[in-house]
């Protein structure tokens, strides 16, 4: 997953901040680097043992991390993405087990939510955010009309022999939630070694588990409003052990006839989304469904995306434009990970 301004259905920016708190009373830690999906990932871990073999334990990071890669980068050439992209209409896929668990979630959250759809490529490069670059003029009615025909997870077929699709033309994009989902099989591995206290961080979602020796992990949400080039707190959070996703819409957008447009499409009108929502922190046990909600909501606006976030008693704080500058929300399930000072 190359990640680029031009190929993202969500934000793939470091938009959370880690705060390190009285680090030097920490015990040295693991920490490990690299790059993975067109970004990088950075692992701070406490393991129980110091026998654990730090050249053993990122080996199996990073090929915890090929694999994700291997499966759902529409940049490799025979990723099983591309060659589900590649099929015809009522051909039944075989698939991973990865493959699986992330098409299974895509389309739940997608069903639940009506505003995440990893389907929705083709019409996210038609506005410009995919690899035909910004378009020179808005797309059509009738263009975007004959899009929204084509996609929809409702055209996915998943079945116990596998994956297939309604219509030929049916692509998916992982986008949304494979980051997230990368994240998680890291985890698994830390697990695996019998960690159970870390960090993994992979452009800028994140996946925290138990504590520092020194204390819990504190988390810092990002200001959308901070000065271009510039990057600073909003608020600090003690997450506990769960994904961290952050979506927005400051960061990526163009400008055309005096209009902007950002990259968050909103399936149901097939245009991008104009409302004053501007940021979402979604947490959640899976680093892949927090990823795939903080897109979704964000799509939302303000208003469904708390209802959604109460109905469903989601961990959700929310940054929203008002008349007098930035406000926010906190969801019920998301106060008690507020820091009060």
């Amino acid at each position: 997953m190359q990640i680029t301004i031009n190929t993202m259905t969500r934000i793939f920016f470091l938009v959370l901040t880690f705060l390190f708190l009285s680090a030097c009373q920490d015990a040295k830690p693991i920490v490990l680097h690299g790059k993975t999906m067109g970004t990088t990932y950075n692992i701070k871990a406490y393991p129980s043992s110091n026998k654990l073999s730090e050249e053993q334990l990122h080996q199996d990071v990073e090929k915890a991390l090929k694999a994700v890669n291997q499966s759902m980068s529409t940049y490799i050439p025979d990723s099983e993405i591309n060659r589900f992209n590649q099929l015809p209409s009522g051909t039944v896929m075989p698939i991973s087990e990865d493959f699986r668990k992330v098409v299974a979630e895509s389309i739940r959250l997608g069903e639940s939510t009506g505003t995440l759809d990893v389907t929705m490529g083709p019409l996210i490069d038609l506005w410009g955010f995919g690899p035909d670059k910004r378009p020179t003029k808005r797309p059509e009615q009738s263009a975007l009309n004959e899009m929204r025909s084509r996609i929809g997870v409702d055209k996915l077929i998943l079945t116990d022999a596998g994956l297939a699709k309604s219509i030929d033309s049916l692509e998916l994009s992982f986008s949304a939630t494979a980051k997230g989902y990368g994240i998680d099989k890291v985890a698994e591995v830390m697990e695996h070694y019998a960690i159970t206290n870390y960090m993994i961080e992979i452009g800028g979602e994140l996946r925290v588990a138990g504590e520092k020796p020194s204390g819990p992990w504190v988390i810092a949400i990002e200001k959308p409003d901070a000065p271009v080039g510039e990057r600073q707190i909003h608020r600090p959070i003690k997450p506990g052990t769960n994904g961290i996703a952050t979506s927005g819409d400051y960061r990526i957008f163009y400008e055309m006839d005096g209009e902007t447009f950002t990259h968050l499409i909103d399936p149901a009108t097939g245009r991008p989304v104009k409302h004053e929502l501007v940021s979402v922190t979604v947490l959640h046990p899976s680093a892949m469904t927090a990823d795939g909600l903080a897109t979704a909501l964000t799509v939302m606006g303000t208003k469904r995306a708390k209802a959604y976030a109460q109905q469903h008693n989601l961990p959700v704080y929310l940054m929203f434009k008002t008349e007098n500058g930035i406000d926010s929300y906190a969801s019920d399930a998301f106060k008690p990970y507020l820091m009060t000072n």
